[in-house]
């Protein structure tokens, strides 16, 4: 893929040794919608695999920043403010936190960059972060991405999608349809400061973590693909600036890494094929 380097495809596969959150496993993310609520003390993990996810994280906003992080100046005072949100919840994680740096839970020092943000945030937090907000432009209802930290996309890239609403971001898959932008739009106007909304997803892939493709691109997943990818999806509302905060933590696993309890599960859940 343009601009990502060739490392991340030949590398050994990131994973974790235990699946935190199985979607099908659970009666109320495995039925449609699949969206429950959650506290913001739950909303933020660190997981068996952080130190080399970070590592990565690391090497691609070092590398390939213009692929990975993205902010609109009409986002930046959002990124500030969830910036500091931040700050406040991390040393119940296990990070030092200090006014020049954090010291994250793998011993990396990380600067706090008031001036970057996105590329500052990506740097801390596992998961992937995307900032959505009314356009600025006033062209759409719908939110627009107007700020990400993405570096582990799955069949997506972020130069395709920034500053653009729900419906195009999500082109060119076939059911996300007009009615469904609709509801999903009133889904995240309907977000909460203080408690934030919940949803996972579950493939089969043979991809690895940072899987960026061009829309129209083949799928990547088979019948036999040996490994499963878990995306925890979050919605959070920002108190002052009102943006919502959505969040991708993303855990990629073999089946014998599940606990029992899930392994069973997904004999009665068949997961999908990644798209």
């Amino acid at each position: 893929m343009r601009g990502i380097p060739a490392q991340h495809s030949v590398m050994e596969p990131i994973l974790q040794t235990k699946l935190s959150f199985a979607p099908w496993a659970d009666p109320r993310t495995a039925r449609l919608p699949g969206v429950i609520p959650f506290e913001l003390s739950d909303w933020l993990e660190v997981d068996t695999a952080y130190g080399e996810q970070m590592a990565l994280r690391d090497h691609l906003i070092a590398t390939v920043p213009q692929e990975v992080v993205g902010l609109d100046e009409s986002a930046r005072p959002a990124a500030l403010e969830l910036f500091d949100m931040l700050l406040g919840l991390l040393p119940r994680l296990g990070f030092e936190v200090s006014e020049a740096e954090v010291v994250r839970p793998d011993g990396a020092a990380v600067a706090l960059d008031r001036e970057a943000p996105m590329h500052t945030m990506g740097r801390l937090l596992q998961c992937d972060i995307c900032l959505m907000q009314p356009d600025p432009s006033g062209a759409t209802d719908e939110s627009v991405l107007t700020g990400a930290a993405l570096c582990f996309p799955s069949g997506w890239r972020l130069p395709q999608k920034f500053m653009k609403p729900m419906l195009r971001i999500h082109k060119p898959i076939e059911v996300y349809t007009p009615d469904l932008a609709t509801r999903v739009q009133r889904m995240m106007n309907g977000v909460q400061v203080g408690r934030g909304l919940m949803r996972g997803t579950a493939s089969r892939s043979d991809a690895h973590l940072c899987d960026p493709r061009s829309e129209g691109e083949l799928r990547h997943g088979t019948n036999t693909s040996k490994y499963i990818r878990v995306e925890r999806q979050s919605l959070v509302r920002l108190p002052e600036t009102r943006a919502v905060v959505f969040t991708i933590h993303t855990q990629v696993v073999l089946p014998e890494a599940l606990s029992p309890e899930q392994a069973a599960a997904l004999d009665e859940r068949p997961i999908r094929l990644a798209d």
